[in-house]
């Protein structure tokens, strides 16, 4: 995917796109990044998200809805880099991440609310691919998701860049 300016495609699809309330902050190595959306629905528990880490990513974007909880870490550098080994273009979570500078430093996009160095616990519940609301938007797993420092955005398809 080409890089990405978030601003260029509110300007470009003024119609065609959702814009998440500012509220993410950039923890991955990858400024922009966007792709077809997967989401997770989960409360301080991250099973999901690793599980769907090991899997082929094709370049998609999970989406996390965490609550906004800011009491566990929903993603740190293990599944980070499964992400990346596995083609996973980045992560938007509702929630907090740990291993910031481990994150930092690979090739994934990470926007999330907040860090935190306390992991979750693992009691594999959550739901997989059903749509997702907060900051104003939702989340539909098929959708596609574009991030850059700017913000995120969100559209029903995929948008030329």
């Amino acid at each position: 995917m080409n890089s990405i300016s978030t601003p260029d495609l509110c300007d470009a699809y003024p119609d065609a796109v959702s814009v998440l309330e500012p509220m993410m902050i950039n923890f991955g190595g990858r400024a922009s990044f966007g792709g077809e959306i997967v989401t997770i629905k989960c409360h301080e528990d991250n099973s999901l998200v690793k599980e769907q880490a090991a899997l082929p990513g094709q370049g998609r974007v999970m989406v996390v809805d965490g609550g906004g909880s800011l009491r566990r870490a929903l993603l740190g550098d293990m599944i980070a880099a499964n992400a990346v080994d596995n083609g996973w273009a980045g992560f938007v979570i509702y929630g907090c991440v740990r291993d910031v500078d481990a994150l930092a430093e690979l090739d994934l996009g990470v926007q999330a609310l907040a860090s935190i160095p306390l992991k979750t616990d693992k009691r594999g519940i959550g739901d997989l691919n059903v749509p997702v609301t907060f900051g104003g938007v939702t989340f539909v797993p098929g959708h596609y998701l574009y991030a850059d420092n700017d913000g995120v955005l969100v559209a029903p398809r995929e948008l030329a860049i």
